[in-house]
């Protein structure tokens, strides 16, 4: 139990001080896909990246999260000027 306790400290420390980044694999709807992969075609200053990284903080930030690192991410892509080519 002391192991798992050690090591959950270890890896909170190591998310505390670094800026992780973590894979994540989901299943969309065919239709969530095809218009997420139409907005990023026409929005070069866009990839599905950093669409769902604003979605996701957009979202947690409307339902309560006062996490100050989500914050400043979805302050950051609600002023951040769009740039059309």
């Amino acid at each position: 139990m002391n192991q798992i306790n050690q090591s959950n400290l270890t890896d909170k420390k190591t998310v505390e001080c670094s800026s992780n980044k973590v894979s994540l694999e989901t299943e969309l709807s065919e239709t969530l896909y095809n218009t997420m992969k139409d907005f990023v075609l026409s929005n070069p200053t866009w990839d599905q990246y950093k669409l769902i990284n604003s979605a996701l903080a957009t979202f947690l930030i409307q339902n309560g999260c006062t996490d100050n690192s989500v914050s400043e991410i979805y302050l950051n892509q609600l002023f951040t000027p769009s740039k059309s080519f």
